[in-house]
C-alpha cells in the first residue's frame, strides 16, 4: 500500500488529535488536516465532569496541546456536513470542500436530551467544554441539583456538585448507580457511597419530564408522580454517535460507523474513538467504546493501518471513573449477568478487587481504590484476549 499524500481527520477531538500525532510519530510526512466542529482546539473530556466543573482547573488546563512537530492544519468551528466516500472529500457547513487520500472519522458522540429541555433555562447536558463552563456557572449560583441519569457521567456530576455544597438528587431507572454496567454488587457499593456523602437517591423510577416556571426549570417529574424540586438539572442519559452528517454517504451506520477489525469503514476511510463500531476478532462481537483510553489506543492502530499495516484492533476494554474518594478502574467486559466476586481487599472498607465471571470464564476485573492489584488480576484472568494479541 502506498503511503497517502494527504490525510484528513474529521473531528478535532482527543481521538482525532491522537491519530494525527501517531501518524507523525510513525514518520508520516504528508499533508495533515484536522477539521473540528468546535472553535476550541482539542481538549480532554474526562476533566469536564470533575476538575473543570469543580473549578479546580482553569479551562485551558484541559486543552491538549499538540507538539510543535505535528505540522498540521487546523480548521475549527466549521462542522462536516457530508462525505463523498469515493472522492474522499468532505463538505463543511461553510461550504468548504476538503479532500484527501485518506479520511479518518473522529466525530465522537452527542449527548441525549429530554423532550422540552431546550425550552427551559437551567437544564444542561455535559459533553463539551462550553457545556461544562455553563453548568458550573449555574451550580455556583444554584442550590438544588437534580441529575437525570444513573450511569458514569451522572454519578460523576452528582459527586462533583455535592463537593461544591449543593443539595443533589440522583434520579434514574436502575436500582443502583451503574448497575447496567457493573452489576448489583458494585452498584450497591456506589449507592452507599453517594448516600453517605449526602446525595439523595431516587432510583428505580423513570423520569417523564421537567417542570418550569417563568422559563426556568423548577422540577423533575418521575413516573411515580413525584416531582423533585430543582434549580439546576443535568441530563446524563448517555450519548449517540455523531453520524448524522454521514447519512447518504454509503457507509454502514449502526450505533456508530461500522468498521472491520482494522477499523476501516471503506477503502481509504477509517473511524476512531467514540464514533467507531468495529469488530473485535477475539471477542467475536462488534464493540463501540466511549472512553479516553480507547481513543488513544485505537488512534495508534489506525495510524499504523493508514501507513500500510494490516493490524486488527483487539484491546482489553478499560475505563475508569472518579467519584468522591473512590477511584474505580474497570478492565474487560463486565456485565450485570456476570457473577462478581471480591477476590482481594474489603468491600466494606471500599478498597477491593472484584472479578466478573460468566460461563466459568473471567470476563472483567474491577478495582476500587486498588489500581495496581486490579491490573495484576487483569493479566492473569483475561487470558483469552491477552493471549490472542500475542
Amino acid at each position: 500500500m502506498t503511503e497517502p499524500a494527504s490525510v484528513l481527520v474529521v473531528g478535532a477531538s482527543a481521538a482525532g488529535l491522537a491519530t494525527a500525532e501517531a501518524l507523525r510519530r510513525k514518520g508520516y510526512g504528508g499533508e495533515l488536516t484536522l477539521l473540528g466542529e468546535e472553535v476550541h482546539p482539542p481538549y480532554d473530556r474526562p476533566p469536564l465532569s470533575k476538575q473543570v466543573l469543580a473549578g479546580t482547573w482553569e479551562p485551558d488546563r484541559a486543552h491538549l496541546r499538540p507538539s510543535e512537530a505535528l505540522d498540521a492544519r487546523f480548521v475549527l468551528g466549521d462542522p462536516a456536513v457530508a462525505l463523498d466516500v469515493p472522492a474522499r472529500s468532505v463538505r463543511t457547513a461553510s461550504g468548504r470542500e476538503l479532500a484527501a487520500d485518506a479520511v479518518v472519522i473522529a466525530t465522537g458522540v452527542r449527548a441525549r436530551t429530554l423532550p422540552g429541555s431546550d425550552d427551559l433555562a437551567g437544564v444542561h447536558v455535559l459533553r463539551t467544554l462550553a457545556d461544562s463552563l455553563a453548568l458550573r456557572a449555574d451550580l455556583v449560583a444554584g442550590r438544588r441539583l437534580v441529575v437525570v441519569g444513573d450511569g458514569v457521567l451522572g454519578a460523576e456530576v452528582a459527586a462533583t456538585a455535592r463537593g461544591l455544597g449543593l443539595d443533589v438528587t440522583l434520579a434514574g431507572p436502575q436500582r443502583t448507580p451503574l448497575e447496567a454496567q457493573l452489576g448489583l454488587l458494585v452498584g450497591t457499593a456506589l449507592a452507599d457511597l453517594h448516600a453517605d456523602r449526602g446525595v439523595r437517591l431516587r432510583l428505580g423510577a423513570a423520569v417523564t419530564g421537567l417542570t418550569g416556571r417563568d422559563g426556568r426549570v423548577d422540577g423533575v417529574r418521575l413516573d411515580t408522580g413525584e416531582v423533585l424540586p430543582a434549580d439546576v438539572v443535568v441530563v446524563a442519559l448517555g450519548a449517540v454517535p455523531a453520524t448524522e452528517w454521514l447519512h447518504g454517504s454509503g457507509l454502514a451506520l449502526d450505533n456508530g460507523v461500522v468498521c472491520d477489525a482494522r477499523c476501516q469503514a471503506a477503502e481509504g476511510v477509517h473511524a476512531v474513538g467514540d464514533v467507531a463500531r468495529w469488530h473485535h476478532d477475539l471477542l467475536g462481537v462488534p464493540l463501540r467504546l466511549e472512553n479516553r483510553t480507547n481513543a488513544t489506543e485505537q488512534a495508534a492502530l489506525v495510524a499504523d493501518n493508514i501507513l500500510g499495516a494490516q493490524r486488527v484492533y483487539t484491546p482489553v476494554p478499560y475505563f475508569w471513573t472518579d467519584q468522591f474518594d473512590a477511584r474505580i478502574h474497570v478492565h474487560g467486559t463486565p456485565t450485570p449477568d456476570a457473577e462478581a466476586t471480591v477476590v482481594e481487599g474489603d468491600l466494606a472498607a471500599r478498597r477491593f478487587v472484584a472479578v466478573y465471571r460468566r460461563d466459568d470464564r473471567a470476563v472483567g476485573v474491577l478495582g476500587w481504590n486498588m489500581p495496581k492489584q486490579a491490573r495484576q488480576h487483569r493479566q492473569r484472568l483475561l487470558d483469552p484476549i491477552l493471549e490472542g494479541r500475542r
